[in-house]
């Protein structure tokens, strides 16, 4: 398994190769904390699927100070997050973590994350690690001659 992490422009700022699959909810709070040891603050938006919600890690992420949390839990009747559902800044949050699975595809397409050359877990991350690097510099280029 591969966790990524993405910022603005597509730009892949984290990621990870497990050996053995760890459960979603546990990796919520600790990618939050790399991003704020990368950025030097926590981000204001974290977006991700409902696999990493649990009201322990909503309850972590604000105390860490993030201020949007764009993860579905599961439907309940509150009208708190009914209401919250509705916020424009979550449906953009839920969009940009559609997005992200578009981005899996792409990794796996265009920078040939579908199938590892190398073998083992430590050639597995070399090429991931190589893949990354890759679909950085191909996203940043096109950020930059777009602008």
């Amino acid at each position: 398994m591969v966790k990524i992490q993405e910022a603005e422009n597509q730009i892949i700022t984290d990621y990870e190769v497990y050996e053995i699959r760890p459960a979603d909810q546990e990796l919520l709070i600790p990618s939050i904390e790399e991003h704020k040891k990368i950025f030097g603050r926590v981000p204001e938006l974290v977006a991700a699927d409902g696999g990493f919600h649990s009201n322990a890690n909503v309850e972590k992420a604000a105390e860490a100070g993030v201020k949007k949390l764009a993860v579905p839990g599961r439907r309940g009747r509150s009208k708190g997050k009914k209401k919250k559902r509705k916020e424009r800044w979550y449906t953009e949050g839920l969009r940009w973590r559609v997005g992200c699975e578009g981005r899996i595809s792409v990794l796996k397409r265009r920078s040939g994350l579908a199938r590892s050359r190398y073998k083992g877990i430590n050639g597995m991350k070399r090429w991931v690690g190589f893949g990354v690097i890759a679909d950085n510099l191909i996203s940043m280029g096109q950020y930059l001659s777009s602008g």
